[in-house]
């Protein structure tokens, strides 16, 4: 037997595997396909303050090993969840964490205070990466500066687990973590999208409304090992890994180079029991190295 459990700030997870925001709803889209109780956690779709449309269509395409989205954090506000969404979902077995995002600091903070209500939210992911959206998202994330004035308005507002999602389109991406665990993070996720754009050649146009947008999928992945890696030498919170894991193998890679937990994304369009495969790829993986805890899975 292998104990998979693992804990980030307050929030005790049963097994490392979590679903990535925008890619799994709300959890209860999934319930048919999965054990959601089985999950390690479920982060929910990405919340804002007031309702969002998202960006004009198409806003989303498929490109080489990935794909390019600009949704652009389409959500009904923290209100709609709170009042409709909460209660279907309040009762899974397993940690659910709201993904937060704001236009402004005072946003985000609003956010947070309207979620403390809801005490079976385990953790608030603060996207402070998001390529997709004019204002917010990932301007907040590129500079210390920033990062820090988010996250720090975001812990007096919130007194439990506090995630920092991180963007990988910054020069050096370890100084973002340090300035996100000076701020208060319990933790940080890493990496959300690379700023990407593909052109339809025959029509002479990018496929995009937006013509960028966040590049995710197996494509990405050995880039956003590499940050894990540099990541999780530079900070002292656990660091939770994503960008590109499409099975068990890609999962363990992560675990390898320094992440605590990881989370799944894009995979689960392909495969929506790609979580759980993950989770059974994890305890086979340890039984036959003779790993006991998933704290001791570090490479040699």
């Amino acid at each position: 037997m292998v104990d998979l459990s693992v804990k980030i700030g307050q929030m005790c997870l049963k097994n490392p595997v979590m679903t990535a925001s925008g890619t799994y709803g709300f959890g209860e889209e999934y319930a048919d396909l999965v054990d959601l109780s089985r999950l390690g956690g479920i982060v929910v779709k990405g919340t804002t303050l007031e309702p969002r449309q998202g960006n004009p269509y198409p806003r989303m395409v498929e490109t080489p090993s990935g794909m390019i989205n600009a949704v652009g954090l389409q959500n009904k506000g923290v209100d709609y969840l709170v009042e409709h969404i909460y209660p279907r979902i309040k009762d899974y077995d397993t940690a659910l964490v709201v993904n937060v995002s704001g236009r402004t600091v005072e946003d985000y903070a609003a956010v947070c205070e309207r979620l403390r209500t809801l005490d079976k939210i385990a953790a608030v992911e603060i996207n402070i990466s998001c390529p997709n959206v004019k204002q917010g998202g990932m301007s907040w994330g590129t500079t210390t500066a920033g990062c820090e004035s988010v996250v720090s308005a975001c812990r007096r507002a919130w007194d439990r687990t506090m995630i920092v999602k991180l963007t990988p389109n910054v020069t050096d991406i370890t100084e973002i973590a340090r300035a996100a665990e000076a701020a208060g993070a319990d933790s940080v996720s890493l990496v959300n999208t690379f700023l990407g754009m593909a052109i339809d050649v025959e029509r002479r146009r990018p496929y995009l409304s937006t013509i960028t947008g966040g590049l995710s999928g197996a494509a990405i992945r050995p880039i956003a090992v590499r940050m894990v890696w540099q990541v999780s030498q530079a900070v002292k919170v656990p660091v939770i890994g994503l960008g590109g894991i499409m099975n068990g193998r890609d999962a363990v890679e992560f675990l390898l180079a320094g992440a605590s937990a990881v989370q799944i994304g894009t995979a689960n369009f392909i495969d929506p029991q790609v979580t759980i495969k993950a989770i059974d790829y994890i305890r086979d993986y340890m039984e036959r190295h003779g790993i006991e805890r998933i704290a001791d899975l570090r490479m040699l």
